[in-house]
């Protein structure tokens, strides 16, 4: 298929060269001696791809774990929105069975604490 010393070179910018043959299915392909960094640049781009590989699934196993991370949380969220809905109707229940005396009574104790205080500083400028 490719050939590396094929007779009479044909030399392009990249060092390349395509020469036409016999059979239209084949290219024979020489590399020039001058250019023969590119099998290094070749194994630097496959170990930088291979890099890129590594990074692109750890950010997708670190994706997974967040999303999990995300379901769980939402689930306790909606545990906790049921909870507290749950005690919501409970204390609504417990106040009508109760009636308003309690709303009296803080209303009262704020009447209460506030004449304290008036006063307290009213007998202590004196």
């Amino acid at each position: 298929m490719a050939n590396l010393y094929g007779s009479g070179p044909r030399r392009s910018r990249e060092g390349l060269t395509a020469r036409p043959v016999a059979s239209s299915d084949e290219i024979q392909l020489r590399i020039d001696p001058i250019h023969g960094e590119l099998d290094d640049e070749i194994t630097g781009l496959r170990r930088q791809i291979g890099q890129l590989k590594g990074v692109a699934q750890e950010i997708g196993t670190e994706a997974r774990f967040q999303n999990d991370f995300i379901n769980q949380l939402q689930m306790t969220l909606i545990k906790a929105q049921a909870a507290v809905k749950n005690n919501m109707r409970r204390m609504n229940k417990k106040i009508i069975q109760q009636g308003s005396s309690h709303v009296m009574h803080v209303i009262l104790f704020a009447l209460l604490c506030f004449f304290v205080v008036y006063f307290l500083s009213k007998f202590s400028r004196r």
